[in-house]
């Protein structure tokens, strides 16, 4: 199973939904976003990307790519999954 499909499926556990539910929501997420093949569990070339970056890579991109700047701008903050652009000195 994709990793990225492995750690959506915790992350909903852990918010109270069972295992079928959490995989059934997981999976048409990632099938809706590209990660996952249509119909399948099986991880495109996007979502092997994907799979390989850190969460915090993961936080720092979607920052980046919704807010504008380089991943690089911002800060993880690991206990709520986000990312935050860093102000800048001077």
């Amino acid at each position: 199973m994709p990793a990225l499909l492995d750690r959506l499926v915790g992350q909903l556990q852990r918010k109270g939904h069972s295992k079928g539910s959490a995989y059934a929501i997981a999976t048409a997420g990632l099938q809706k976003s590209g990660n996952l093949r249509k119909g399948t569990n099986t991880a495109t070339v996007k979502g092997k990307q994907r799979g390989a970056m850190t969460p915090g890579q993961r936080a720092k991109d979607r920052a980046a790519r919704t807010s504008g700047g380089k991943p690089s701008d911002y800060s993880y903050n690991a206990k709520t999954n986000r990312a935050k652009k860093r102000l800048l000195n001077g």
